[in-house]
């Protein structure tokens, strides 16, 4: 798995565009999650929500959730607006999982069931991580936050969607 922080080039090949966004109503409070899945002129949107959760917890299940659409290994440009998941993935995980999940002031890693769900999902990608401005009108994350909003509309509606 070859980790990236997004500057360089692209993974050779074409490559899986992954837009991902978290949303929460309150922090914690009913959170929703959405993803949009393109390649090669083909679209797929996921999202979801959960009714007790924070923006953090969103942001990686958003993740998550999208590289587990994927029926096998890929190249991937992952775009996320959370520097909470780009720099978890890309600075601090090895850091964790060398302390045994813990981070640099000894502390335990919060989200860490998500942080290991998210380290085994990426082993057979490989996967250049951008950070993007989130609410800049880019339209990848405009679309992967609508559907995060959507996911915390559809805990009203009974269901979790994806």
């Amino acid at each position: 798995m070859a980790y990236s922080t997004g500057e360089g080039e692209e993974p050779r090949g074409k490559a899986i565009n992954i837009y991902t966004d978290g949303a929460c109503k309150g922090n914690p409070g009913p959170g929703g999650w959405g993803a949009v899945l393109e390649y090669d002129g083909e679209e797929k949107e996921l999202y979801g929500g959960e009714r007790s959760t924070t923006n953090n917890r969103m942001e990686l299940t958003a993740v998550i959730e999208a590289l587990g659409a994927l029926k096998r290994p890929c190249r991937i440009v992952l775009h996320t607006d959370s520097q909470y998941v780009q720099k978890g993935i890309t600075e601090w995980l090895r850091g964790w999982k060398a302390r045994g999940w813990r981070t640099a002031a000894k502390d335990p890693v919060k989200n860490v069931d998500l942080w290991k769900r998210l380290d085994e999902a990426v082993q057979d990608h490989q996967i250049r991580w951008v950070w993007v401005k989130g609410h800049s009108g880019h339209d990848g994350n405009e679309r992967a936050d609508a559907l995060a909003n959507k996911g915390v509309a559809s805990l009203r509606e009974g269901g979790n969607h994806r």
